[in-house]
């Protein structure tokens, strides 16, 4: 049973070991009781989760500092004859043939989206 949920912990996180993260703290003393998501304004609770319109899973923690991370990777290399397109929908990309978009392409490597934010 150890094996099994040790086995689910480590398929839980490798998806997140390319993530870009970024933290905001809450002003100290301004009395909300939830973390402000500066990006549209809206208010989440205390241990919520959700995820923005620009593909970001965020996360208000307990001493309502909100964490964001993003939930894909930009490939880097693949073959010369093929494009890449983001689906905002899936946040994800696709990589397929430049000449025929019904062919997927093979993705070689990726990096972690860089995301900038002065917190």
């Amino acid at each position: 049973m150890r094996s099994l949920a040790l086995a689910v912990i480590l398929c839980s996180v490798l998806p997140l070991s390319h993530a870009a993260c970024w933290f905001q703290q809450a002003e100290p003393g301004d009395g909300i009781k939830q973390c402000i998501d500066t990006k549209d304004g809206t208010l989440h609770a205390i241990g919520s989760m959700w995820r923005t319109s620009d593909c970001m899973d965020c996360s208000c923690l307990d001493n309502r500092e909100m964490r964001c991370c993003d939930t894909y990777s930009t490939p880097t290399d693949f073959p010369c004859d093929c494009m890449l397109e983001f689906g905002q929908e899936a946040c994800q990309y696709n990589v397929f043939k430049k000449s025929d978009r019904s062919i997927p392409c093979p993705i070689y490597d990726s990096a972690p989206h860089e995301y900038n934010m002065k917190v």
